[in-house]
């Protein structure tokens, strides 16, 4: 092949790449970005709770404040009028505004939960798990309410 066709084919591709993709600066391309963050550590701590990844005591407590950190992050990015078709989020974030901050609260207090749990060392089997569910249990009440699958 030529360089030529080569350097064709090349930008063809990445003028198709750029197409459809969604703006990592824009509200929806933050949000997306923190939500796939909140997902991995949340699936570790899981993770590290349902044997699937090694438990390491250090590891969970530095997720779990990342987590609680990043909790309070992607409701800012959810402006006052849908922005973008190409969201999950179903009409109902912005037609049920204080339905859907009240989740996103509940969220916030349940990582906080889990926070305060990690900080008695050493940690507690017994304590970790209802704390991790009660997160998981959050999450899928909001994408049950407010997500477009």
């Amino acid at each position: 092949m030529t360089m030529k066709k080569l350097l064709l084919v090349t930008c063809a591709c990445l003028a198709l790449a750029a197409c459809g993709g969604v703006d990592p600066n824009s509200p929806l391309g933050k949000r997306q970005a923190l939500f796939k963050q909140m997902l991995k550590e949340s699936e570790d701590l899981g993770g590290m709770l349902r044997g699937r990844i090694a438990y390491d005591e250090a590891a969970f407590i530095a997720g779990a404040v990342k987590l609680d950190s990043l909790s309070r992050e992607p409701w800012q990015h959810f402006p006052q009028v849908r922005d973008d078709e190409r969201s999950q989020a179903t009409d109902d974030v912005w037609q049920r505004q204080e339905r859907f901050q009240q989740m996103a609260r509940d969220l916030e207090a349940a990582t906080a939960a889990l926070v305060t749990v990690t900080s008695a060392a050493p940690l507690s089997r017994s304590a970790l798990e209802p704390a991790v569910q009660r997160i998981e249990d959050s999450c899928e009440a909001c994408h049950k309410a407010f997500r477009a699958y």
